[in-house]
Protein backbone atom coordinates (compact mmCIF):
# COMPACT_ATOMS: atom_id res chain seq x y z
CA UNK A 1 0.00 0.00 0.00
CA UNK A 2 1.12 3.37 -0.40
CA UNK A 3 -0.71 5.23 2.15
CA UNK A 4 -4.13 7.73 1.82
CA UNK A 5 -5.74 8.36 -1.30
CA UNK A 6 -4.86 11.04 -2.81
CA UNK A 7 -7.47 13.28 -5.56
CA UNK A 8 -8.36 15.64 -2.13
CA UNK A 9 -7.37 18.86 -2.90
CA UNK A 10 -8.28 22.00 -4.26
CA UNK A 11 -7.99 21.02 -8.08
CA UNK A 12 -10.77 18.28 -7.40
CA UNK A 13 -13.05 21.11 -5.36
CA UNK A 14 -12.83 23.18 -8.80
CA UNK A 15 -14.08 20.50 -10.89
CA UNK A 16 -17.03 19.53 -8.78
CA UNK A 17 -17.84 23.46 -8.30
CA UNK A 18 -17.50 23.52 -12.14
CA UNK A 19 -19.97 20.44 -12.81
CA UNK A 20 -22.14 22.11 -10.60
CA UNK A 21 -22.37 25.28 -11.96
CA UNK A 22 -22.83 23.87 -15.44
CA UNK A 23 -25.16 21.30 -14.27
CA UNK A 24 -27.10 24.24 -12.70
CA UNK A 25 -27.30 25.64 -16.17
CA UNK A 26 -28.58 23.40 -17.66
CA UNK A 27 -31.65 22.86 -15.19
CA UNK A 28 -32.41 26.31 -15.18
CA UNK A 29 -33.26 26.18 -18.61
CA UNK A 30 -35.30 23.17 -18.37
CA UNK A 31 -37.11 24.75 -15.49
CA UNK A 32 -38.13 27.83 -17.78
CA UNK A 33 -39.70 25.25 -19.82
CA UNK A 34 -41.50 23.43 -16.81
CA UNK A 35 -40.31 20.13 -17.39
CA UNK A 36 -41.05 17.71 -14.75
CA UNK A 37 -37.33 17.73 -13.77
CA UNK A 38 -36.81 20.88 -11.91
CA UNK A 39 -33.04 22.60 -11.65
CA UNK A 40 -31.88 20.82 -8.78
CA UNK A 41 -32.21 17.15 -10.36
CA UNK A 42 -30.09 18.62 -13.37
CA UNK A 43 -26.96 20.07 -10.57
CA UNK A 44 -27.31 16.87 -8.36
CA UNK A 45 -26.92 14.63 -11.31
CA UNK A 46 -23.60 16.59 -12.47
CA UNK A 47 -22.25 16.97 -9.58
CA UNK A 48 -22.79 13.33 -8.70
CA UNK A 49 -21.62 11.84 -11.76
CA UNK A 50 -18.58 13.99 -11.34
CA UNK A 51 -17.78 12.86 -7.65
CA UNK A 52 -18.09 8.94 -8.61
CA UNK A 53 -15.81 9.65 -11.59
CA UNK A 54 -12.90 11.51 -9.21
CA UNK A 55 -13.90 8.34 -6.99
CA UNK A 56 -12.69 5.85 -9.72
CA UNK A 57 -9.89 7.62 -10.46
CA UNK A 58 -8.71 8.75 -7.01
CA UNK A 59 -10.53 6.49 -4.82
CA UNK A 60 -8.62 3.27 -4.39
CA UNK A 61 -5.03 4.70 -5.09
CA UNK A 62 -4.25 3.35 -1.59
CA UNK A 63 -4.36 -0.10 -2.50
CA UNK A 64 -2.22 -0.19 -5.47
CA UNK A 65 0.94 -2.02 -5.54
CA UNK A 66 3.16 -2.51 -8.84
CA UNK A 67 2.51 -5.54 -11.10
CA UNK A 68 -0.34 -6.64 -8.17
CA UNK A 69 -3.17 -3.93 -8.30
CA UNK A 70 -4.43 -2.29 -11.28
CA UNK A 71 -7.70 -0.11 -11.62
CA UNK A 72 -9.75 0.57 -14.35
CA UNK A 73 -11.60 3.64 -13.85
CA UNK A 74 -13.44 3.52 -17.29
CA UNK A 75 -15.77 0.55 -15.25
CA UNK A 76 -17.07 3.21 -12.85
CA UNK A 77 -17.92 5.92 -16.05
CA UNK A 78 -19.57 2.66 -17.53
CA UNK A 79 -21.74 2.19 -14.29
CA UNK A 80 -22.89 5.63 -14.46
CA UNK A 81 -24.42 5.79 -18.10
CA UNK A 82 -26.06 2.54 -16.98
CA UNK A 83 -27.40 4.00 -14.01
CA UNK A 84 -28.45 7.33 -15.08
CA UNK A 85 -31.11 5.51 -17.61
CA UNK A 86 -33.13 4.82 -14.33
CA UNK A 87 -33.92 8.57 -14.30
CA UNK A 88 -34.37 8.80 -17.78
CA UNK A 89 -36.45 6.46 -17.96
CA UNK A 90 -38.98 8.43 -15.15
CA UNK A 91 -38.99 11.40 -16.63
CA UNK A 92 -40.23 9.90 -19.90
CA UNK A 93 -44.40 9.44 -19.57
CA UNK A 94 -46.42 7.45 -22.05
CA UNK A 95 -50.05 8.59 -22.09
CA UNK A 96 -52.16 6.49 -24.40
CA UNK A 97 -50.07 6.61 -28.07
CA UNK A 98 -48.18 10.19 -26.75
CA UNK A 99 -44.74 10.24 -25.31
CA UNK A 100 -43.83 13.15 -23.09
CA UNK A 101 -40.58 13.81 -21.63
CA UNK A 102 -37.75 12.46 -23.80
CA UNK A 103 -36.00 15.64 -24.34
CA UNK A 104 -35.47 16.22 -20.71
CA UNK A 105 -33.98 12.45 -20.17
CA UNK A 106 -32.22 13.62 -22.95
CA UNK A 107 -30.93 16.41 -20.64
CA UNK A 108 -30.65 14.42 -17.67
CA UNK A 109 -28.20 12.22 -19.62
CA UNK A 110 -26.16 14.94 -20.89
CA UNK A 111 -25.92 16.56 -17.65
CA UNK A 112 -24.17 13.36 -16.38
CA UNK A 113 -21.66 13.41 -19.23
CA UNK A 114 -21.08 16.99 -18.16
CA UNK A 115 -20.29 16.04 -14.66
CA UNK A 116 -18.53 12.90 -15.86
CA UNK A 117 -16.10 15.07 -17.85
CA UNK A 118 -15.71 17.73 -14.87
CA UNK A 119 -14.89 14.35 -12.96
CA UNK A 120 -12.08 13.17 -15.74
CA UNK A 121 -10.11 16.84 -15.37
CA UNK A 122 -11.66 17.75 -19.21
CA UNK A 123 -13.21 20.95 -18.42
CA UNK A 124 -13.23 22.25 -21.67
CA UNK A 125 -15.15 19.33 -23.24
CA UNK A 126 -17.36 20.11 -20.22
CA UNK A 127 -18.40 23.59 -21.46
CA UNK A 128 -18.27 22.76 -25.38
CA UNK A 129 -20.98 19.94 -24.57
CA UNK A 130 -23.19 22.35 -22.08
CA UNK A 131 -22.81 25.10 -24.69
CA UNK A 132 -24.04 22.33 -27.18
CA UNK A 133 -26.80 22.14 -25.39
CA UNK A 134 -28.03 25.57 -25.31
CA UNK A 135 -27.08 25.78 -29.42
CA UNK A 136 -29.45 22.87 -29.54
CA UNK A 137 -32.98 24.09 -27.39
CA UNK A 138 -32.44 27.41 -28.29
CA UNK A 139 -30.93 28.21 -31.73
CA UNK A 140 -31.51 24.92 -33.59
CA UNK A 141 -35.63 25.53 -32.73
CA UNK A 142 -35.11 29.27 -34.12
CA UNK A 143 -33.95 28.03 -37.23
CA UNK A 144 -36.47 25.06 -37.76
CA UNK A 145 -39.07 27.54 -37.64
CA UNK A 146 -38.32 29.50 -40.72
CA UNK A 147 -37.11 26.08 -42.83
CA UNK A 148 -40.19 24.54 -45.01
CA UNK A 149 -42.57 22.87 -43.37
CA UNK A 150 -42.81 19.38 -44.22
CA UNK A 151 -46.83 18.27 -45.04
CA UNK A 152 -46.09 15.16 -42.83
CA UNK A 153 -44.97 16.51 -39.68
CA UNK A 154 -47.26 16.71 -37.28
CA UNK A 155 -47.84 19.67 -35.43
CA UNK A 156 -49.66 19.50 -31.86
CA UNK A 157 -52.04 22.50 -30.21
CA UNK A 158 -53.58 22.64 -27.17
CA UNK A 159 -56.59 24.14 -26.34
CA UNK A 160 -58.56 24.93 -23.05
CA UNK A 161 -62.12 25.82 -23.74
CA UNK A 162 -65.12 26.10 -22.79
CA UNK A 163 -68.43 25.14 -23.72
CA UNK A 164 -69.99 21.75 -25.13
CA UNK A 165 -69.64 20.29 -28.59
CA UNK A 166 -70.49 23.41 -30.33
CA UNK A 167 -67.02 24.95 -29.52
CA UNK A 168 -65.16 21.40 -30.86
CA UNK A 169 -66.92 21.70 -34.55
CA UNK A 170 -65.73 25.34 -34.78
CA UNK A 171 -62.31 24.63 -33.92
CA UNK A 172 -62.28 21.52 -36.76
CA UNK A 173 -63.81 23.87 -38.92
CA UNK A 174 -61.04 26.21 -38.81
CA UNK A 175 -58.40 23.71 -39.50
CA UNK A 176 -60.57 22.63 -42.25
CA UNK A 177 -60.49 26.03 -43.81
CA UNK A 178 -56.69 26.92 -42.74
CA UNK A 179 -56.09 23.26 -45.24
CA UNK A 180 -55.14 21.01 -42.11
CA UNK A 181 -55.88 18.13 -41.87
CA UNK A 182 -56.46 16.91 -38.03
CA UNK A 183 -55.25 13.35 -37.38
CA UNK A 184 -55.51 13.21 -33.67
CA UNK A 185 -57.94 14.63 -31.54
CA UNK A 186 -56.80 13.92 -27.50
CA UNK A 187 -58.92 15.03 -24.73
CA UNK A 188 -56.36 15.61 -21.85
CA UNK A 189 -58.62 16.50 -19.29
CA UNK A 190 -61.11 19.22 -17.66
CA UNK A 191 -61.34 20.76 -14.31
CA UNK A 192 -64.27 18.46 -12.84
CA UNK A 193 -62.20 15.03 -14.16
CA UNK A 194 -65.72 13.59 -15.43
CA UNK A 195 -65.23 10.55 -16.47
CA UNK A 196 -67.18 10.98 -19.47
CA UNK A 197 -64.18 12.98 -20.96
CA UNK A 198 -61.79 10.64 -22.14
CA UNK A 199 -60.16 9.20 -25.42
CA UNK A 200 -58.93 10.06 -29.13
CA UNK A 201 -60.67 10.87 -32.01
CA UNK A 202 -59.72 10.90 -35.69
CA UNK A 203 -61.23 13.92 -37.60
CA UNK A 204 -59.72 12.08 -40.95
CA UNK A 205 -62.78 9.78 -40.13
CA UNK A 206 -65.20 11.78 -38.25
CA UNK A 207 -65.10 9.13 -35.33
CA UNK A 208 -65.07 9.66 -31.95
CA UNK A 209 -63.02 6.79 -30.20
CA UNK A 210 -63.79 8.42 -26.64
CA UNK A 211 -67.11 10.19 -25.87
CA UNK A 212 -67.17 14.08 -25.53
CA UNK A 213 -70.90 14.07 -24.74
CA UNK A 214 -71.95 15.60 -21.49
CA UNK A 215 -73.09 18.87 -20.65
CA UNK A 216 -70.58 20.91 -19.14
CA UNK A 217 -71.28 22.76 -16.09
CA UNK A 218 -70.79 26.50 -15.33
CA UNK A 219 -66.61 27.27 -15.60
CA UNK A 220 -66.01 24.13 -16.67
CA UNK A 221 -62.92 23.99 -18.85
CA UNK A 222 -61.74 20.96 -21.42
CA UNK A 223 -57.93 20.97 -21.90
CA UNK A 224 -57.77 19.46 -25.92
CA UNK A 225 -55.03 17.95 -27.94
CA UNK A 226 -55.39 18.58 -31.49
CA UNK A 227 -52.75 17.44 -34.35
CA UNK A 228 -52.14 18.97 -37.27
CA UNK A 229 -50.90 17.69 -40.22
CA UNK A 230 -50.29 20.86 -43.28
CA UNK A 231 -47.75 23.26 -44.65
CA UNK A 232 -49.80 26.72 -44.04
CA UNK A 233 -49.07 29.00 -40.92
CA UNK A 234 -49.72 26.99 -38.10
CA UNK A 235 -49.50 30.50 -35.41
CA UNK A 236 -52.40 31.75 -37.68
CA UNK A 237 -54.66 28.98 -37.15
CA UNK A 238 -53.90 28.83 -33.36
CA UNK A 239 -54.98 32.52 -33.41
CA UNK A 240 -58.15 31.87 -35.20
CA UNK A 241 -58.36 29.04 -32.70
CA UNK A 242 -57.84 31.68 -29.85
CA UNK A 243 -60.02 33.84 -31.43
CA UNK A 244 -63.24 31.19 -30.89
CA UNK A 245 -65.64 32.17 -28.44
CA UNK A 246 -65.25 29.90 -25.13
CA UNK A 247 -61.41 29.33 -26.00
CA UNK A 248 -59.53 30.20 -22.60
CA UNK A 249 -55.99 28.99 -24.19
CA UNK A 250 -54.31 28.08 -27.30
CA UNK A 251 -50.45 26.92 -26.94
CA UNK A 252 -49.16 25.52 -30.86
CA UNK A 253 -45.71 23.41 -30.64
CA UNK A 254 -44.22 21.34 -27.91
CA UNK A 255 -43.36 23.75 -25.06
CA UNK A 256 -46.50 22.85 -23.75
CA UNK A 257 -45.77 18.88 -23.48
CA UNK A 258 -41.88 18.51 -22.92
Amino acid sequence: MIGEPMGQGWLQLSELGLAFLLSALIGFERETRQTSADWRTYALVGLASALILLISRYGFTDILASNRVVLDPSRMAAQIVSGIGFIGGVEILARKDIVRGPATAAAVWLTAAVGMACGAGLPILAIAITTGHFIAVVILPAVERHLPQSRWAPTPIHVAYCGGRDVLTQMLTACTQHDFAVTRLLVEGRDDESPGLQGDSSAATGRLDGPLDGPLGAGSVVKLLIEVHGTKSVPKLAARIADLPGVVSVQAGDAASD
